[in-house]
């Protein structure tokens, strides 16, 4: 019997900056927890497909595989194309046991990511109370994930920002730049934006050109190859192997 691999599943993009981004952060997963076997494969746009890495996998011996999106949202991605690919492929490759682990959000790793990347970018803990906060996320009309967003807008209101509004680059309204003016009107000193996406491409482009359209003072980077999303893609693993009922102290 062979150690599982963790397979992290990407959307893919036709900007170059996705696929190497993903890649990044899929070699500091392998350099966090050295022997365990990481693949990574893309939904579209980008190679290896799912359907290839994973008969490739088959075909090597291996017999159990953990398919982790690479999502921050349980929306269409998550709860369809994603399932359908791993049934097509448990019924073309029985011998390969393939669990399907949860997205990544939202968690505390990922608000722990969104404040590294501000940090980087110049904020600073004494800013905090006179800054307004908008978090950008991809956008989704799944009204599950469109609440996961505000929640997490809502957790990082407590945290000291003066202001901490949503935004959304696609799907749905409002736009990064009508945030930013909104919370200018307001009279909010600063404003920073903080894109809630994994990796460079159209929608991050979109994000920033509207955080500079606006004037914003301060535009974070993409959450990308952190550390704290290298350990979020771990526990992620880690609980997909555990079985229903267990828990991972056992």
């Amino acid at each position: 019997m062979t150690h599982p691999t963790l397979l992290v599943i990407a959307h893919g993009s036709r900007d170059p900056r996705h696929a190497a981004t993903v890649h990044a952060l899929t070699e500091r997963v392998r350099a966090e927890r050295p022997g365990l076997r990481v693949e990574t494969a893309f939904l579209e746009f980008n190679a290896p497909s799912v359907p290839r890495v994973l008969e490739r996998l088959a075909a090597q011996g291996a017999d159990e595989v953990v398919a982790l999106p690479l999502l921050l949202t349980r929306a269409f991605h998550a709860k369809t194309d994603i399932p359908s690919v791993l049934r097509e492929a448990r019924a073309r490759l029985p011998r390969l046991h393939i669990r399907q682990a949860d997205v990544l959000g939202p968690s505390p790793l990922l608000n722990a990511t969104l404040e590294r990347r501000l940090r980087e970018a110049g904020v600073r803990p004494g800013d905090l109370p006179r800054t307004g906060l908008v978090l950008a996320s991809a956008g989704s009309s799944d009204p599950e994930a469109i609440a996961v967003i505000a929640e997490i807008a809502r957790e990082l209101r407590h945290t000291g920002w003066c202001a901490v509004r949503p935004a959304f680059a696609s799907a749905l309204l409002p736009r990064t730049e009508d945030v930013v003016r909104e919370l200018r009107a307001e009279g909010v000193e600063r404003v920073a934006v903080t894109p809630y996406v994994i990796a460079p491409g159209r929608l991050p482009d979109r994000i920033a050109a509207g955080a500079e359209a606006a004037g914003a003072d301060v535009l974070a980077d993409v959450l990308g190859p952190a550390p704290e999303l290298a350990q979020l893609l771990l526990n992620r693993f880690d609980e997909a192997r555990v079985p229903v009922g267990a828990s991972l102290s056992a």
